[in-house]
């Protein structure tokens, strides 16, 4: 399949990654996949049971899509601390405040790859982590300690490194929230925050671990449901051309996938529909949109974008665009093969995992004891 020989249906389906209730692959949500009507699928904790379980879902997820696109993706938000959805053993990082306080890139480096190869054999190809977020609002409500710190260098140390070992691990890392979510002071999945910073400031503070996720080749980055005047006076980030298309690959130089943040939060679905979300989340230049858990809000995603398309050239030339991007990305990232559906039985609690967790875990300990 290529953006110019797949029909519109798949071609638009390409750029929908949704979520589902349960511990199984649905049979209305199979039937999208097969049909390539969707490009893949992100897990959360609902339905994450037990490790047996979830290779199986995810064998379930690759091996039920269309065979004429690309693996799909098959995703998670597993970033540490209070962000993790899989349970145990799996390799469980502490929040990344705790790992960026340890204060060696080397350490957060090899932490991340240790992530990246559990979940490849679980059957995974996309994490979304890192938060790339710098942590300048003590009152924020949804970042805090799921960022490294709050020097923007410091972060960008960390940050780098997590790309680099989540990807030397096997799985496409998700840099997020661009341009910054950090000085937020309302959460995003209640109402739309606005920072009111100003454009030098997002330069000296914002965008420098994003700039430095992009020199080390970050594969993806996730858009912001934050509103940034000084880039965009009215729209947030994931409706804004100016952030999503003239900052980010234009100024920035990024050629990677952008994901939108999930639809369905607050911040968009209180004002927006999600027919006006969808389209306007890819003609800013997002290249994949998330729809997490309501199926049906998918598929009127779904057809919004197939309407917008069938009447906009411009705007099929984007989907096609974005479709091109995305499966660059999963050629590049493809799941561990269905056969392999045991390999994370070798991999997950070796004794290598639990020597590199207790190493963490000191360090951790005397970080906290040298403040005490």
């Amino acid at each position: 399949m290529t953006g110019e020989g797949a029909s519109l249906p798949e071609l638009c389906g390409q750029l929908l990654v949704g979520g589902f209730a349960g511990t199984s692959l649905p049979a209305s949500f199979a039937r999208e996949l097969l049909a390539g009507r969707r490009g893949g699928a992100i897990l959360f904790r609902r339905n994450c049971h037990e490790l047996g379980q979830v290779a199986e879902l995810c064998a379930a997820i690759s091996a039920g899509a269309s065979a004429s696109a690309p693996p799909p993706i098959v995703g998670v938000d597993q970033e540490g601390g209070r962000v993790c959805r899989l349970p145990a053993p799996f390799f469980t990082l502490p929040a990344m405040r705790e790992l960026g306080r340890i204060g060696d890139p080397a350490l957060t480096g090899r932490a991340a790859e240790q992530v990246g190869r559990e979940l490849h054999a679980l059957g995974f190809n996309t994490n979304f982590a890192p938060v790339l977020d710098v942590d300048t609002n003590p009152t924020s409500p949804v970042i805090g300690d799921r960022s490294f710190g709050s020097d923007p260098e410091h972060v960008a140390r960390h940050g780098a490194a997590f790309v680099q070992g989540l990807q030397k691990g096997g799985v496409l890392a998700c840099g997020k929230h661009f341009p910054g979510h950090g000085d937020a002071a309302r959460d995003s999945h209640v109402e739309l925050p606005v920072v009111g910073q100003s454009r030098s400031r997002l330069d000296r503070v914002e965008l420098v671990p994003f700039r430095a996720a992009i020199a080390v080749g970050v594969g993806a980055l996730m858009s912001a449901h934050v509103a940034y005047p000084a880039v965009e006076p009215e729209l947030p980030a994931t409706f804004s051309a100016r952030a999503c298309t003239r900052l980010l690959r234009q100024e920035l130089g990024y050629g990677g996938v952008l994901f939108s943040d999930d639809l369905e939060m607050g911040a968009i679905s209180r004002r927006w529909n999600i027919e006006e979300a969808a389209v306007q989340a890819v003609a800013a230049g997002c290249d994949v949109l998330l729809v997490c858990r309501d199926e049906g809000l998918q598929e009127r995603a779904h057809r919004a974008l197939i309407g917008r398309a069938e009447h906009d050239g411009a705007f099929r030339a984007r989907c096609a665009q974005a479709a091109e991007r995305a499966w660059r990305a999963r050629r590049a990232f493809a799941s561990a093969p269905a056969g392999a559906a045991d390999e994370w039985r070798r991999i997950v609690g070796s004794r290598e995992a639990q020597e590199l967790a207790e190493r963490i875990a000191q360090a951790v300990a005397a970080r906290r004891r040298e403040k005490a």
